[in-house]
């Protein structure tokens, strides 16, 4: 028999950008709740060591050294690692895995999770991202649509703040922002240059989670203004952009239903056939080894799309003998990301009078014009483009040696325009991943196996956005335009997605539309292993959204004895 200390309402696992949601809404609405994760504690400002820190006052003055990098080759890929902020990150050699393809497995394993480190771009969905893969014959479409979430969209929206302005386009729909961070000259340049020459291609100020303008609610979670100081990945103490620990969990902490658990690997869930239920967790302690069980009424699996799966890959009984919910084989399959492998810069003349001041932590947008509702090009899905005007540092000088060449760097160098695109993929039966055979972590549990990799649309897509890329640089009036395809693997962009998606019919899908296991009702996943299809825009806020609306669900459904 559970001892009493070891039973709860809910049991959320995982503690990042949806299990933190996860857990704010379950305590907000009652149930006591257990968050279990497999990292260390993390607490807001006390564990940003680096936060405040100046270059100099680093061990390496902001540069990562050698040791760290030979040691973790593969984490060290990851888009803000460094020896300021690696403490967030995981060390290659304690979390094995098997890539049968080349995939760049990125993770953040803390209280927290990789919510420290997100990129917060807060992007909705259109309406046609929904519809897109079943109407263009390249997936099938989601149980719900844009309408189904448009609500939890604002729910998230007021709570964790994202600045952006109301630009009505039909493929990004506006929703209920803070202020936007302005364009600084080179980047209203580039907006009034592609509206002069296009018609279908707006810039728009980035949405993103910082508190421009905090609002009562954000005060009340002890967060404040953004300091414009572009560190966020060290962890702000200002609370100026959203994170589990500065935000969901101290809020779910407050109302004395919450348990955190760090230090908590998660073995497995439990199903007892007699009541047809997930019955409770298994959790290997990270420390001791020791073995733990913990019982509840309703499960949130949300420990990030691969882990999830894995969970849920490594939960097997006799009724589920390929994985907890796996009647029809799809778990682990159809897994999908964002393509990140082009990019493209530019220099651009004039504008030599005009600065910028701060550190803009948002990134403009150039909303997607691809494939919005009918096919128009060579290709399936659609890119969004971040971008952006930055000016370089230093001038030409006759010499590079003495105070010549010194007082030329003090000046301000040309402007400059970027972008990058985050292009949909395809999911696809044969993108998998599944467990190994015989080789097993550290914990005993089998390693996961990657097989993922890159098909002809990805290409094709590819080449479509460097060429436009290009194009519209030009059309702003850059010169030196230099573009490239980076061929990096998947998973770098750390938005890998699917493995255990919604859909209406349980011979194609695990989940329904609450994002419940068709086989097990009581089981909830929300984070990116839920996803149908991609998108084109970020995905965070979609998880966060998605699992505010699965929570609500599943309390009225325990309201009505249902689970």
């Amino acid at each position: 028999m559970p001892q009493p200390n070891t039973s709860y309402d809910a049991i959320v696992i995982g503690s990042g950008i949806s299990g933190g949601w996860a857990a704010k809404e379950l305590c907000e609405k009652g149930l006591k709740t257990l968050v279990l994760e497999r990292g260390r504690n993390v607490e807001h400002l006390k564990d940003y060591p680096t936060a405040l820190l100046a270059p100099w006052e680093l061990p390496h003055k902001g540069a990562t050294p050698r040791a760290l990098l030979d040691a973790n080759p593969l984490i060290s890929k990851a888009a803000g690692y460094g020896e300021d902020t690696a403490h967030f990150f995981v060390k290659d050699a304690d979390h094995p895995y098997e890539q049968e393809k080349p995939f760049d497995w990125i993770r953040g394993y803390q209280v927290g999770g990789k919510s420290l480190t997100w990129g917060r771009a807060c992007q909705r969905w259109s309406p046609h991202e929904f519809v897109a893969p079943e109407r263009l014959g390249y997936g099938m479409n989601w149980p719900i649509g844009y309408d189904d979430v448009a609500d939890w969209y604002t729910h998230v929206e007021r709570f964790v703040g994202v600045c952006g302005a109301a630009d009505g386009l039909e493929a990004m729909p506006d929703g209920d922002f803070l202020p936007p961070f302005d364009f600084n000259c080179a980047e209203l340049h580039l907006r009034v240059a592609l509206r002069r020459r296009y018609r279908d291609r707006h810039v728009v100020q980035g949405r993103w989670a910082q508190l421009s303008e905090p609002r009562e609610i954000h005060l009340q979670q002890g967060r404040g203004t953004c300091q414009a100081r572009n560190l966020c990945m060290r962890g702000c103490p200002y609370g100026g952009y959203f994170s589990s620990v500065s935000s969901t969990l101290p809020w779910a902490q407050k109302t004395g239903n919450l348990t955190i658990r760090p230090d908590s690997v998660v073995h497995s869930i439990l199903y007892d056939e007699a009541k047809g239920k997930a019955s409770g967790v298994r959790v290997i302690d990270a420390h001791t080894q020791a073995i733990n069980e913990y019982r509840a009424r309703i499960i949130f699996v949300n420990a990030s799309a691969l882990n999830s799966t894995l969970i849920l890959l490594n939960s097997t009984s006799r009724r589920f003998p390929n994985g907890l919910g796996n009647d029809a084989g799809v778990l682990g399959r159809y897994v999908a990301f964002h393509n990140y492998r082009a990019s493209a810069h530019g220099t651009l003349d004039g504008l030599e009078d005009r600065y910028f001041y701060g550190r803009n932590p948002t990134e403009c947008i150039l909303v997607n014009f691809r494939n919005l509702g009918k096919q128009d090009a060579d290709f399936v899905g659609g890119y969004t483009t971040f971008t952006g005007g930055y000016r370089t540092r230093g001038v030409d000088a006759a010499t590079r040696l003495g105070g010549t060449y010194k007082d030329a760097q003090a000046q301000p160098g040309p402007w400059g325009l970027y972008m990058y695109m985050q292009g949909e993929t395809v999911p696809k039966y044969d993108n998998h991943v599944r467990l190994h055979d015989t080789l097993k972590d550290p914990f005993g549990i089998p390693r996961l196996v990657t097989s993922v990799g890159y098909d002809d649309n990805d290409e094709a897509m590819i080449r479509d956005w460097l060429t436009q890329a290009n194009e519209m640089l030009a059309a702003a009036g850059c010169r030196d335009i230099e573009s490239r395809d980076n061929h990096q693997a998947p998973g770098l962009d750390i938005h890998e997605m699917g493995g255990c998606r919604m859909g209406r019919d349980p011979k194609t899908s695990m989940l329904n539309a609450w994002n419940q296991l068709h086989a097990v009702p009581n089981v909830f996943v929300t984070d990116g292993a839920c996803m149908t299809s991609t998108g084109n825009q970020s995905p965070s806020i979609l998880y966060m959204a998605l699992t505010a609306r699965a929570a609500n669900h599943a309390v009225e459904e325990l309201a009505r004895q249902n689970l």
